[in-house]
Order: structure tokens, then C-alpha cells, then sequence
């Protein structure tokens, strides 16, 4: 991933311009025209986003659910063979260039672009005031091609996002992996926790997403599998509020299934399998042990021959 302050290429670009949150499958049939294009034209295959996301600034009051933080985009467009993925960073200031400001300093100064593909919807420019129109007008004067994605496929995208972000807090993981392509992923910061789990042999880690706007998935237990220095490990997570214990706020801890290690401070990425049950208030310690040691066990009967 690159920054767009420090980007450069010799070779032409064609590119392509969004969020892509979720980077899902009706993302991933863009990006693939986008790559198939530039193989047959040589130039090289770009893909411009922004963080935070552009309504963070432009709407700050309006509630954010976003499938993915800027990190876990970046790893997840890095393996779908672009040659490069540029950031910039969308500000208030950013927001007011006009429309040919953008296209000067951002297209064509910066991304060398040979050709864009956008939507038909696609809006740019101070106050989204320029269309797709517009942006044929500056091809011609500064000399890009530009074309138009479906709006099929235009609409598919955002009807996906909407399915995906409502299956997460139902807790249908099935249907979110499925418009994906792939398991869900929290990434986030390990803190200090209650420590409750260690003195009941489930030692977990405290899990604090990325970014705060992230989607949090329905509250349960679920099977995940843990990423750490690279190596994947089985695991078993709880979102929720520890009812057994009396707990009141929302956490999201993940034991790690054979594994013993400290974790404190370091970034892990986790990927939700499947969802297991419904957070329960148990009457004791010893009834919620009992119970995780079935949820522990039925684990690893079921995904102990995944290709960690």
C-alpha cells in the first residue's frame, strides 16, 4: 500500500476510484476487469481509496458500521494482483478542491493515469458537484481514457455492502462469508483484560478493533482462527458482556486454542469460522467452564483439518 504524498510511477496507470469497503465479491469483479485492462494494455493496475472514510468528514455525525479498517483492506486488496494500491488521505481541505483540481493533482500528477473506470454515479470534485460527464470532458484535455463501470454491477456493489453489514449483526456468518468471499476479519490491538478467563484455565486476549467505527458482529461465542507472528492457531472468541461475571460492557476476547504466549500489546488478526451459540448467563464459574470446554472440544472436532 502506498501513500498518494509519496507515490510515484514511471509507467502509466489505469485506475480506479473508491472505499471498497469490504473489498466483497461484486469489489473483486471490478478489480479484476481493472487488472484484465491493464495486462492488455500495459499500464499498471491502480486502485485510489481514502482514510478515514470520506463521510467520516464530510457527514461526522452520521453513524459509521465499516466491514473493514484501512489495515485490513490493505491486506485483503494486496493479494487480488493489483500492482498498486494508493491511499490518500481525505480531509476537510481535500473535500474543497474542485473538481479540475482533483483531476490535475490527483489523477494526473500523482497517479500518471492513462485511463480511469469508475461508475456512472461517480461524483467528485467540491460538494461531489462533477459527474462522470465531466470527467470525460478533463480525458480530453489532459489526455486518460475513461470508462464506465455498469451500473448493474454499480448497484450489485452496494446492495452486497447493505447484506453483508446486516447478516454481521444477526449474527449470519454464512451469508456475510458468502457476499465476502471469505471469513470475516477483526483486527485490532490485544489490552489488559479482567484476566477472569486465566484463573479458569481459558486464558484470553482483550481484543480492541483498529478503528472504533468498525462492525462488530452479534454478541455470541465463536470459532475463529487466530493469526499471530504470521503462524495460524484454531480459537474461540466471545463477544459480549461476561453476564456470568456481572460484566457491563461490551468486550471481545479470544483464547487461543494450545497455544501459551503473551499477547499483551501486540496486533492480532482474527477470523470469525462460524458462530457457536449465544452468549449465556450461567449460574457459576464451573457452569461456564464446563461449557467452554464442550465449545473448546466441538472445535476441534470440527476444524482441526482447516489448512492453518
Amino acid at each position: 500500500m502506498h501513500h498518494s504524498n509519496s507515490f510515484a510511477s514511471k509507467k502509466k496507470t489505469i485506475v480506479t476510484v473508491g472505499t471498497f469497503d469490504g473489498v466483497h465479491l461484486g469489489h473483486q469483479k471490478i478489480i479484476a476487469s481493472l487488472i484484465a485492462e491493464a495486462r492488455k494494455k500495459d499500464l499498471a493496475a491502480t486502485l485510489l481509496t481514502f482514510d478515514p472514510h470520506p463521510r467520516k468528514v464530510v457527514q461526522p455525525d452520521a453513524p459509521m458500521a465499516l466491514i473493514q479498517t484501512i489495515e485490513e483492506r490493505a491486506q485483503t486488496l494486496e493479494t487480488l494482483g493489483l500492482d498498486y494500491v494508493v491511499v490518500h488521505p481525505f480531509t476537510r481541505a481535500f473535500a474543497q478542491l474542485s473538481a479540475e483540481e482533483y483531476v490535475k493533482e490527483i489523477l494526473v500528477d500523482t497517479l500518471n493515469v492513462a485511463h480511469i473506470i469508475v461508475g456512472h454515479n461517480h461524483r467528485f470534485g467540491k460538494n461531489r458537484g462533477a459527474d462522470f460527464a465531466d470527467l470525460e470532458r478533463f480525458g480530453m484535455q489532459y489526455g486518460f481514457d475513461v470508462n464506465q463501470i455498469s451500473a448493474k454491477l454499480i448497484d450489485d456493489v452496494s446492495v452486497s455492502s447493505t447484506k453483508i453489514r446486516r447478516a454481521l449483526l444477526m449474527g449470519d456468518l454464512n451469508k456475510a462469508h458468502q457476499l465476502l468471499g471469505r471469513p470475516f476479519q477483526l483486527m485490532g490491538k490485544v489490552v489488559l483484560g479482567n484476566q477472569k478467563g486465566r484463573t479458569m484455565g481459558f486464558p484470553t486476549a482483550n481484543l480492541v478493533p483498529n478503528n472504533p467505527e468498525k462492525i462488530i458482529p452479534k454478541n455470541g461465542v465463536y470459532a475463529v482462527v487466530v493469526s499471530i507472528h504470521g503462524a495460524k492457531h484454531l480459537g474461540m472468541m466471545n463477544i459480549g458482556t461476561n453476564p456470568t461475571v456481572n460484566g457491563q460492557n461490551t468486550s471481545i476476547e479470544v483464547h487461543v486454542i494450545n497455544w501459551d504466549g503473551d499477547l499483551y500489546g501486540q496486533t492480532i488478526d482474527v477470523s470469525l469460522i462460524d458462530r457457536l451459540r449465544d452468549e449465556t448467563k450461567f449460574d457459576s464459574l464451573d457452569e461456564l467452564k464446563a461449557q467452554l470446554e464442550k465449545d473448546k472440544e466441538s472445535i476441534r472436532t470440527a476444524y482441526n483439518t482447516l489448512p492453518l
